[in-house]
């Protein structure tokens, strides 16, 4: 990643920490030791050419006495570290009052455990460096806070069986990834459905999508390929999409047969 194409939120979040470090009367060297960070992190940091992560961010919070103002861009610069076609959707799904997904080949992004979301990244084509595999990830986790964001957002996954069962990652991986399923499917306003192998045709064939309402009630789709988004504005389009997902949810196990299913999985490990 070029100079040029840093993202703005790393930069205006580093010139914001240089302005706090010089106001309280210290160097990089003397912030990097009063947080855990080295200098040459610091520097990085300040010059946008780093991410700060969430340590780092609540760390020098505290130590600048900045009052919660370096909290407030963090989301900023984690939604800055997803990959750039996908951060348009990003700001919108961050903000919906409802979001609902089906995911054929993969568990969806909103439900991975770090381990498998770095086996995924681990295996992009071409490859990804460990820096960048760290960003990503950091990303995808930081997207999870919709989980359990306040007021709660209503969320579906169709998953399908597939996705499951196919080995991303060790066993370990994958027992903890279907737990972490277990635990999601649990909250109150999160519904988790599996969709059988061998179902036969229905809509989900064409591929993974999501259709999301936003907090000023507009309806979007959104679906991707080989590292290419798309979001979906038009009214007809986007209502096809729903009408797609109702089937696909009425073809998928229902919720308490799906939990069945992956409890069984766990136990089989």
């Amino acid at each position: 990643m070029g100079s040029s194409d840093l993202p703005g939120a790393w930069s205006a979040y580093g010139r914001l920490l240089q302005h706090l470090r010089k106001r309280a009367g210290l160097n990089q060297q003397a912030l990097g030791e009063a947080i855990g960070y080295s200098l040459e992190h610091v520097a990085s940091v300040e010059q946008g050419r780093r991410p700060a992560k969430v340590t780092f961010t609540a760390a020098a919070d505290r130590v600048l006495e900045a009052r919660g103002v370096l909290e407030v861009l963090q989301d900023e610069v984690d939604r800055a570290k997803l990959p750039q076609f996908f951060r348009n959707f990003a700001l919108i799904e961050a903000e919906v009052v409802s979001r609902f997904s089906y995911d054929p080949l993969l568990v969806p992004g909103l439900l991975q455990t770090e381990g498998y979301a770095r086996a995924v990244f681990a295996g992009h084509c071409p490859p990804l460096s460990e820096e960048i595999i760290d960003q990503h990830t950091e990303a995808r986790l930081s997207r999870q806070k919709l989980l359990t964001r306040v007021p709660l957002a209503e969320l579906s996954f169709v998953i399908g069986e597939e996705a499951l069962r196919d080995p991303v990652g060790d066993a370990e991986v994958m027992r903890g990834q279907w737990q972490r399923l277990q635990e999601v499917g649990a909250l109150r306003n999160v519904e988790v459905q599996v969709m059988p192998a061998r179902r036969g045709f229905h809509p989900g064939k064409n591929g993974p999508f999501v259709v999301v309402e936003s907090k000023e009630h507009r309806h979007f789709g959104y679906f991707e390929s080989q590292g290419v988004g798309c979001l979906v504005q038009d009214a007809a389009e986007v209502s096809a999409f729903g009408l797609r997902y109702g089937k696909l949810r009425s073809q998928a196990l229902n919720v308490e047969e799906s939990a069945r299913l992956i409890e069984r999985m766990v136990g089989e490990t």
